[in-house]
């Protein structure tokens, strides 16, 4: 099973920043793709930010320009850098990994962290 260590969150004032990082172990194999989504109560969970292996990008609408997601291979880490915030950015936000199933396998599982909470106030 794949298990995460998901820190960086806080609170922070409008126009600050904070920086996630997200470290995956365990079974995780190729194809894979990693991301952070992030959540608020009585809203549907959205994707903030995905890359892939090859180091291609996928952001939001509402974070595009401000918010950098990167990865590095060892220990599968990646990391949010997130700038300019604002209170609409507060919410949970959760580290997620697509990875094939096993070495062999053409099916995908997708795991998710536990989150960590994010606060943009005054």
């Amino acid at each position: 099973q794949v298990q995460f260590v998901e820190s960086g969150g806080g609170l922070v004032q409008p126009g600050g920043s904070l920086r996630l990082s997200c470290v995956a172990s365990g079974p995780i194999f190729g194809d894979t793709t990693q991301a952070w989504y992030r959540q608020t109560p009585g809203r549907q969970r959205e994707l903030v930010a995905a890359i892939n292996e090859g180091g291609d990008t996928r952001y939001a609408d509402s974070v595009k320009g401000r918010f950098t997601i990167s990865r590095v291979n060892i220990r599968n880490t990646i990391y949010l850098q997130m700038n300019d915030l604002k209170p609409e950015d507060t919410a949970v936000y959760i580290c997620n990994v697509l990875t094939r199933a096993s070495a062999t396998s053409t099916d995908y599982r997708a795991y998710w962290g536990q989150g960590t909470q994010v606060t943009v106030s005054s």
